[in-house]
């Protein structure tokens, strides 16, 4: 009874296409938006530094992906690659200008990532589905070669790894070894809130509807005056941005360093795996992805051992993450058989219900 649209009145154009049409939608967004900046005053380093940080860089990433197949239905395995071109371009940009913002370099780093996802999706014009997910999987293993062989990437560091140097916000560290999980964690949300902003505008403007007239028929939205080597780059340059992004966050914001394995076709898979269950085509989604794929193994780690130990019984951390697997693939199985639009689809139908209860319809 709580949730409805009766007496909210629609005097406009624009508030009747409103992202959140529904009084309730808006309160609930602020307030869970005020949570989550209220978290970083817990002071519990373990939630925010192993918890709350990847998962919002991951769903970062997962938006990037979900732009580009779950939007343009264009099929990418080289998310991994395009993340690490963002993570090496942001430490080299921040060893040459030191002087500069490091978050103007994380931001900026999405550009160089860009260009690389352009120049791989040039094929995209001539192929499609599994044949274009091979071409990104190519992009995959020379992106993570060219990490590897590369020592100018790296400052010819002999140890092959780039790692965070000291950067401060307002005297504040932010980036290195002085940077306090509390505030890196506000800079990780704030970025992911205003990107995912971004890309909400995005998919509902012009150019969202543009990538979905290509997912659905390309043939037909040609036909209607879409150019489609320049819309399906477009998908490409926005998607590799994002990821691009989230790779050099997740370097600078999280890890503090990382050798070129971070990047390798696993952390593809797995973005991908993210938006199956989250839900393609779906922004929410991402998040509900996300949080499935990274949060569900730590609570297996602490769930499990907690029930095992009233009957003496324990379970060791490596087989914790063969049931991750175990689970992850199953839900992909249940979600591609039951419910192909993910999390998500769920997610509005239980609102839909929840707008009409107690009535059925």
């Amino acid at each position: 009874m709580f949730y409805r649209e009766a007496g909210q009145y629609k005097t406009s154009y624009a508030a009747d296409m409103a992202v959140f049409p529904l009084r309730q939608d808006r309160i609930g967004l602020g307030i869970i938006i005020a949570a989550a900046y209220a978290l970083a005053f817990t002071k519990n380093d373990f939630l925010l530094q192993a918890v709350m940080i990847p998962f919002l860089i991951f769903s970062l990433a997962a938006i990037g992906l979900n732009l580009l197949t779950g939007y343009a239905g264009l099929l990418s395995l080289g998310t991994g690659g395009f993340m690490g071109v963002g993570a090496y371009a942001c430490y080299k940009l921040m060893t040459a200008f030191p002087e500069v913002n490091v978050l103007v370099w994380i931001l900026t780093s999405g550009f160089f990532a860009a260009g690389i996802g352009v120049l791989f999706g040039l094929p995209s014009l001539r192929i499609k589905g599994f044949y274009l997910a091979v071409a990104t999987l190519a992009a995959q293993f020379f992106l993570q070669w060219a990490f590897n062989r590369v020592p100018w990437l790296v400052n010819y560091n002999v140890s092959g790894a780039i790692e965070a140097p000291l950067r401060t916000l307002f005297g504040v560290p932010i980036v290195g070894p002085n940077a306090t999980p509390e505030v890196r964690y506000r800079v990780v949300l704030t970025l992911v809130i205003f990107l995912t902003w971004i890309a909400s505008n995005i998919v509902r403007g012009r150019v969202g509807r543009e990538w979905m007239a290509i997912r659905d028929m390309d043939i037909a939205a040609e036909l209607m005056g879409i150019k489609l080597l320049n819309t399906k780059l477009l998908a490409f340059a926005v998607s590799s941005y994002y990821c691009g992004v989230a790779g050099a966050m997740l370097v600078f914001l999280w890890y503090g360093g990382a050798e070129y394995t971070v990047f390798d076709i696993n952390q593809s898979f797995f973005t991908l795996f993210m938006i199956i269950i989250g839900g393609l085509g779906s922004l929410i989604g991402s998040f509900f992805g996300a949080a499935l794929i990274f949060i569900m193994p730590i609570g297996l780690g602490m769930l499990l051992p907690a029930l095992l130990a009233p009957f003496g019984l324990s379970i060791g951390s490596e087989t914790i993450e063969h049931l991750r697997f175990l689970i992850v693939g199953a839900l992909i199985i249940f979600f591609l058989i039951v419910e192909p639009h993910g999390l998500a689809r769920l997610w509005q139908i239980g609102k839909q219900k929840l707008r009409v209860w107690p009535f059925p319809y």
